[in-house]
């Protein structure tokens, strides 16, 4: 098990890597380091989301959210609001260019993986949306670990 898990892990990563790399180079813009992206993606997933929900969502601590928060409301990429219900609560807002700066990330990882996709065999292709319930359900157990 150990072995396979190493294997995921070389594959997941390395898949992540090259499409971080390569679609930064396509996406106009300054580019973002990877934990400001993953802030990003929360929020637009997530709208109105607070940081500690945030921090949970990612796995990381607030105070560190709190600090990507900061930087992203500085760059003009996240809006902090009011929450009605508890003023001296905030609530985290996309901002128009944080929404089109996430669409053509999306649009670019999207349209490098299905190219690449599209190089591989039938079988190849299967396999890999064979293989993507139980990858979710890993994924979804991997969560829920403290």
């Amino acid at each position: 098990m150990s072995e396979l898990a190493e294997r995921l892990l070389g594959a997941v990563q390395g898949i992540r890597r090259v499409v971080r790399r390569r679609v930064r180079a396509d996406v106009p813009g300054a580019p973002l380091p990877g934990a400001q992206v993953e802030v990003l993606r929360v929020v637009a997933d997530h709208p109105g989301i607070g940081v500690a929900a945030a921090a949970r969502e990612l796995h990381l601590a607030a105070n560190s959210v709190s600090t990507l928060v900061n930087q992203l409301v500085e760059a003009g990429l996240l809006r902090r609001e009011a929450d009605p219900a508890d003023r001296r609560a905030t609530r985290l807002e996309l901002t128009g260019a944080a929404r089109d700066r996430i669409a053509a990330l999306r649009r670019a990882r999207t349209g490098l993986v299905a190219d690449a996709l599209s190089g591989l065999s039938e079988e190849d292709t299967a396999a890999i949306e064979q293989a993507l319930p139980a990858l979710e359900k890993l994924m979804g157990i991997l969560k829920e670990q403290p």
